[in-house]
C-alpha cells in the first residue's frame, strides 16, 4: 500500500478543517518530526494554501465571497494556538471573557488571557494578545468552562454582578456544568464561590 508523503497529508488535514482554523507544528506531531512539519508549513505558506499570521502560527483563510476577500483571523484562535505550542493552560479573562460567554458584544482593546505560562504578548494586526501569568490554581485545578466563568465574575465585579448577571451566567451552563463548577469551588476565591452558589442555586 502506497503511504502518502507527509506534505500531502499535512496538507489533506488542513484542506479538511474549516476556513479560520489556525495551526502550530504541534497540532502535526503525528505525521512527521518537527523539521519536515516546519518545512512543510513553509511550503504550504508558498503556495497559498495557509497564511503566517505570527511565527511558527498559521492560519487556513476562510474567504467572504460577500466582501471578496479573507475574513481578518480570529485573535482567540491565536491564543489557543499560541497556547498549544508552547503547551500552556490559558483561559481568557477581563473584557475577552464577557466576550467569549456573550455576555458583551464589545470587542476588546486588547486580547487578555491568564496562564500558567510565561508573561508575553503578541501583536496581531490592530491588536495585542497577551497573557499574564496567573497562581497555577486558578486555571489548572478547573475545567476550562469553570475557568471561564469565573474570571468573567471577576471582570463584572463583586458590585455590579445583580440578579440579571446571576440569570444570565445561570443560563450558560448545563445541569452537568453546575454541578462540575460547585465541585470546583474549593479553588475558588471566597466572593466568587458564594456568587456561584446563588448562580446554580444552591
Amino acid at each position: 500500500m502506497n503511504r502518502t508523503s507527509p506534505l500531502e497529508q499535512i496538507s489533506d488535514r488542513i484542506k479538511s478543517s474549516e476556513g479560520g482554523t489556525v495551526f502550530v507544528a504541534s497540532d502535526f506531531r503525528d505525521i512527521a518530526n518537527s523539521g519536515s512539519i516546519s518545512k512543510t508549513l513553509s511550503r504550504l505558506e508558498e503556495d497559498g494554501l495557509i497564511r503566517r499570521v505570527l511565527w511558527g502560527v498559521y492560519e487556513y483563510p476562510k474567504h467572504s465571497a460577500f466582501l471578496n476577500e479573507d475574513i481578518a483571523t480570529s485573535p482567540h484562535k491565536v491564543a489557543l494556538a499560541l497556547a498549544r505550542k508552547h503547551s500552556w493552560s490559558v483561559v481568557p479573562n477581563g473584557d475577552t471573557a464577557l466576550n467569549q460567554l456573550g455576555l458583551s458584544t464589545q470587542v476588546p482593546a486588547e486580547w487578555t488571557y491568564v496562564s500558567d505560562g510565561a508573561n508575553k504578548e503578541y501583536p496581531l494586526d490592530n491588536t495585542v494578545i497577551r497573557f499574564n501569568r496567573t497562581v497555577k490554581k486558578d486555571i489548572s485545578n478547573l475545567t476550562y468552562k469553570s475557568a471561564l466563568l469565573v474570571q468573567a465574575i471577576k471582570a463584572i465585579g463583586k458590585a455590579n454582578l445583580d440578579d440579571a448577571y446571576m440569570r444570565r451566567i445561570a443560563n450558560l451552563m448545563t445541569t452537568e456544568e453546575k454541578a462540575a463548577i460547585l465541585k470546583d469551588g474549593k479553588y475558588m476565591t471566597a466572593w466568587v464561590y458564594e456568587a456561584i452558589k446563588k448562580i446554580c442555586g444552591k
